[in-house]
């Protein structure tokens, strides 16, 4: 267990089974992270909230070092996993993405996110982001994603 998994507090986790082998699959996860804050208005948003760091950066393809509003690549094992961490004033998180194997041509990615929420604004802001599952629609979302780039 690293230390970021010690010290945030697990959320939740979802998976989806992927055709192709992890190798062939990692671009995709990469591509798909890389552009999910891409919009116009990500980085204002980013800066908002307070988010570190607030804007993208870093060498492409994703690797440790690199960023995207809200998150900065701290792991990155390519066909294995990568390791997105971020804070801003209501948070502090991970986003976690792990490909296992199924066999020669499957691929189970699984997304596991932690996160803590400290004080009452933090409080708040849990209830916003995971009480109303609108966390859950965008993580499925994204694992969606990633399997239709993938194919």
């Amino acid at each position: 267990m690293t230390t970021t998994e010690e010290q945030i507090p697990f959320v939740d986790e979802h998976a989806v089974t992927v055709a192709g082998a992890p190798a062939q699959v990692w671009p995709a996860v990469c591509d798909v992270v890389d552009r999910m804050t891409s919009g116009l208005v990500s980085e204002p948003f980013a800066r908002l909230l307070g988010c570190v760091p607030a804007t993208a950066g870093g060498p492409r393809p994703l690797a440790v070092g690199s960023a995207i509003p809200g998150f900065r690549v701290t792991a990155a094992e390519p066909g294995r996993e990568l390791r997105l961490e971020g804070r801003h004033r209501f948070s502090r998180y991970a986003l976690v993405f792990r490909l296992d194997a199924l066999g020669p041509d499957r691929t189970r990615v699984r997304a596991e996110s932690r996160a803590a929420f400290p004080g009452l604004h933090g409080r708040a802001y849990r209830a916003l982001v995971i009480g109303t599952r609108g966390h859950v629609v965008a993580v499925r979302r994204l694992l969606s994603t990633i399997e239709r780039r993938a194919a």
